[in-house]
């Protein structure tokens, strides 16, 4: 019996699995792959203590911190991911994918989301060469060029609101006939100099050679199509939790992201925590799922020691 077990293995996990040993619980790290989203990009400006770093390199890092404390506090099993859980008022049980179960006091919940993918020509070919799912890590390589974002909700007009601060001009392209985001921010970003949303707007091919070099779209009113001469494109249409494996055993919003109480980061169950891109959290950024995740621990140890 565990005291904790954590599933996930991205910054969120990670910063758990460090104070969790620290705080000498004994511990289950279960893991697929390390680093979580931010793999993918190759400059990550963000991240506190490194003024750049690849999402290979900060994985590679992230491993080696959370494989230092292993021994007595700290078991890992990696690569290996959770197929199912259950929970009651006694323990918890996760079953991984070779069938094996381990059983837990409490379950820490940190296994992120995947962007949802846009689906049209050239996407993929220009994934990470000028097209790109992390305005937070790779937005400052754009400084001073034309860029697009394609998403109408907040995210997208938070995304473009963060870009404005160093790239030459944003053009937001939303498919629908009305953005998503509230109004106070679409109007604010709307209304700087060198911002352009479009609505009606419906993206059919990304153009590049060896990097992106503009967008197609379709004007969905009139059927026209046209091009847009840009060297950046910045999507954001959604995240996917990865929260399949949880059924129906904690609460969850529409989007399925699990949903806590942000002061402490618990779930609906007792013995369930979470932290990261999986939650319903406001925000969605590599040092904020850190934070969460520490802030989880530390609830979990209150919880662990006041029974």
């Amino acid at each position: 019996m565990y005291d904790l077990i954590i599933v996930g293995g991205g910054p969120a996990g990670s910063s758990a699995a460090v104070y969790a040993a620290r705080k000498q619980l004994k511990t289950l790290f279960v893991t697929f792959e390390w680093g979580g989203q931010s793999t993918v990009s190759p400059d990550i400006q963000n991240w506190i203590g490194e003024k750049n770093i690849s999402g290979g390199e900060l994985a590679k890092k992230l491993r080696e911190h959370v494989e230092s404390y292993t021994g007595d506090f700290l078991t890992i099993l990696s690569p290996k991911k959770a197929s199912s859980f259950s929970a009651d008022d006694e323990k918890v049980v996760v079953t991984l994918d070779d069938g094996s179960k381990h059983e837990g006091r409490t379950l820490l919940i940190t296994t992120g989301a995947d962007r949802r993918k846009l689906n049209v020509p050239g996407a993929k070919e220009f994934d990470q060469k000028g097209l790109t799912y992390c305005a937070s890590c790779d937005g400052p390589l754009f400084s001073g060029q034309d860029v697009v974002v394609i998403g109408g909700g907040n995210a997208g007009f938070e995304t473009a609101a963060q870009l404005l601060a160093y790239v030459k001009s944003v053009t937001l392209l939303h498919r629908g006939d009305a953005f998503k985001a509230d109004q106070i921010t679409t109007k604010k970003v709307l209304s700087h100099p060198n911002m352009t949303g479009l609505l009606n707007a419906k993206p059919t091919e990304i153009l590049g050679d060896k990097f992106v070099t503009g967008v197609k779209y379709k004007d969905t009113k009139t059927s026209e199509e046209k091009t847009l001469d840009v060297t950046g494109v910045f999507v954001e249409i959604g995240l996917v939790p990865n929260t399949g494996w949880l059924g129906d055993s904690v609460e969850m919003t529409d989007y399925k992201q699990v949903k806590v109480d942000h002061r402490t980061q618990k779930s609906c169950h007792a013995r369930v925590w979470a932290a990261g891109d999986v939650t319903n959290a406001a925000y969605h950024q590599n040092n904020i799922a850190a934070g969460d995740a520490v802030k989880a621990v530390e609830d979990i140890y209150l919880y662990l020691h006041s029974r």
